[in-house]
């Protein structure tokens, strides 16, 4: 049977679970953007008051669209100059917070670093526990996922202001945005996830690294550091930047099945959260639910495709005589690359999940997926990460293919077309086509150079089809702020760090400035009311069309590619060829 039962049920579960926080967090959320009392107020209204006071933010000020999209800016160069300072002077961090007496960070790798970790990216070309020292791991890295997670939040809340104010000029105030967002929702939850996290195995401190010797008098370093105080936020923020270079598959960052379930929660908490929040921005809850449902079709498409094709295995194998039969347990099947604790269901499940999202932590490697599960987390990130996506970027993502797709329905009845009563016209329609065009354009650009110079072939682990895959999936993942790689394509050399770091940046800021252009002029429209010709966007007529949408600008951009990648790859697996 290619999918057990005992798989089914553990998705099922998952997706309950999911279903189950959506509306509290959502409402929790709801009420932090628009400055409602909060169970937390108490304690953190007269913190945030400091915030405004220090830096000469007037709360009550708002922004138009390019105001807010500069600050934005400002606050992220800002970061990203302060960490590559951080990344070139490890050397002067002393013994307490840099004990392995780690050097500076190289210019091109640290610049890297500098633009993944501002851009939520979390692409990681270095072994985290051989070359960041403590103070770098939390207050640079770290840091970052807090500000470049609430960045992000902020941006989508700003869209859906743009979309539900009527004939306004303003978008909110963006340091208002990005302080309510870092202490009433990152900070708090972080903290407790991350002492849950503690309780179960996760380490907690800035211990020198252990020197272990074997029975065969062998040396062995254990690494260690504050690794609990960035884990639960690289999933919560959907960053994915592990302090470890084995990532969420690590034992000190990912112990036993419970941690996964957590941390797989973690990762869709607040884009789930989010879409709910929108419906209630809305005065309708049932427009939130409806990109839910769209949401949770893809996702449980990428799942049904990419569990059959691990769990058969590979049938060259199966010719061999090895036998790949995969029981309740998980055992058999294709179990390369992942960890025996979790097996096929909760690796497949969690590398769905963190490319669905912009969350670039694993708990396995793609390198050893077959061709097609191989394909599944490349195709997710390429559409965008608008499945739940990551913190912000997948719903103002997913809501720009909501205009497209009731522009398509308009065409069709020959009617302007409206989306929550604003009527979507020519100057929208630029700006959301370009910003779903800026995507492929660094994806497949960025690939095709590094498919045809040397020194971009020179890095590839495994020829033909498959070497092409981990190129495209380094740049698919730069370009869609995830950070998972394929591990099989050596990135830290200067061509891949510099090509690297610019399609994180083109993916972050080319992409946020047509869209939240969108959201300036949408907000500045009123409110038509609904008649007898509008396309209803809450029922499943909008889901199915939604869903058609997002698959068929995918499959029409990138298949071409894929076919020369994964597969080609997969046929010849069935084939029995092996490269």
């Amino acid at each position: 049977m290619p999918v057990t039962p005992n798989s089914v049920v553990q998705v099922l579960i998952y997706l309950v679970l999911l279903l189950a926080i959506t509306r509290p967090l959502g409402l929790y959320m709801t009420k932090v953007f628009a400055g409602e009392r909060t169970w937390l107020s108490p304690v953190l209204v007269p913190v945030e008051k400091v915030f405004y006071r220090l830096s000469g933010i007037d709360p009550e000020e708002e922004q138009k669209w390019t105001g807010y999209v500069i600050s934005m800016l400002v606050f992220s160069l800002a970061g990203m100059l302060l960490l590559y300072l951080l990344e070139r002077t490890q050397q002067f961090h002393g013994s307490l917070l840099n004990p392995q007496n780690f050097g500076a960070v190289e210019p091109n790798l640290a610049f890297n670093t500098a633009a993944s970790f501002t851009t939520n990216t979390n692409w990681q070309a270095y072994t985290g526990e051989q070359t960041m020292s403590y103070l770098t791991q939390m207050a640079g890295l770290a840091f970052h996922n807090f500000v470049s997670a609430a960045t992000g939040i902020a941006l989508a809340i700003a869209f859906i202001r743009g979309l539900t104010r009527r004939s306004a000029q303003s978008l909110g105030n963006f340091w208002v945005d990005v302080v309510r967002c870092t202490l009433y929702l990152l900070v708090p939850f972080s903290i407790v996830g991350a002492l849950v996290l503690v309780s179960q195995g996760v380490v907690q401190n800035f211990s020198p690294y252990t020197i272990a010797h074997t029975l065969d008098g062998a040396q062995q370093v254990i690494a260690q550091g504050p690794v609990a105080s960035q884990e639960f936020i690289k999933e919560f923020g959907t960053n994915g930047g592990g302090f470890f270079n084995a990532n969420s598959a690590h034992p000190f960052e990912n112990p036993n099945v419970a941690t996964n379930m957590l941390e797989m929660l973690a990762i869709f908490a607040i884009p789930a959260g989010l879409v709910y929040t929108f419906g209630k921005m809305a005065g309708n809850t049932r427009q939130g639910w409806a990109i839910w449902a769209a949401m949770a079709v893809l996702f449980l498409i990428g799942v049904f495709v990419i569990l059959p094709a691990e769990q058969v295995g590979n049938p060259a194998l199966t010719k061999l005589g090895i036998d790949q039969s995969v029981t309740a347990y998980q055992a058999g099947g294709n179990m390369e690359g992942k960890e025996v604790r979790f097996g096929i269901t909760q690796s497949a499940l969690f590398a769905t999940i963190t490319t669905d999202a912009s969350c670039g932590a694993v708990n396995g490697f793609f390198d050893s997926f077959t061709p097609l599960a191989g394909l599944v987390p490349m195709a997710n990130i390429a559409l965008g990460e608008v499945v739940f996506g990551g913190v912000g970027s997948g719903l103002y993502g997913m809501l720009i293919f909501a205009v497209l797709a009731v522009f398509i329905a308009g065409l069709m009845v020959g009617r302007t077309p409206e989306y929550l009563g604003k009527k979507i016209e020519q100057k929208e329609m630029k700006m959301a086509a370009l910003a779903i065009l800026i995507l492929p354009a660094s994806i497949l650009g960025f690939t095709a150079i590094a498919a045809v110079l040397p020194i971009g072939i020179h890095s590839i682990l495994n020829p033909g089809p498959h070497g092409l895959s981990e190129i495209l999936y380094a740049y698919t993942s730069a370009t869609g702020n995830n950070g998972s790689a394929f591990a099989g394509l050596t990135a830290n050399t200067p061509f891949y760090n510099w090509t690297i770091a610019f399609a994180m940046l083109v993916g972050r800021f080319a992409f946020v400035v047509p869209a939240m252009a969108l959201a300036g002029s949408l907000v500045q429209k009123k409110v038509v009311p609904a008649g007898a010709g509008t396309f209803p966007t809450t029922g499943p007529l909008f889901v199915v069309l939604l869903i058609g949408i997002v698959v068929i600008v995918g499959a029409l951009t990138y298949f071409p590619a894929y076919a020369l990648g994964p597969i080609v790859e997969h046929l010849q697996m069935l084939a029995g060829v092996v490269r």
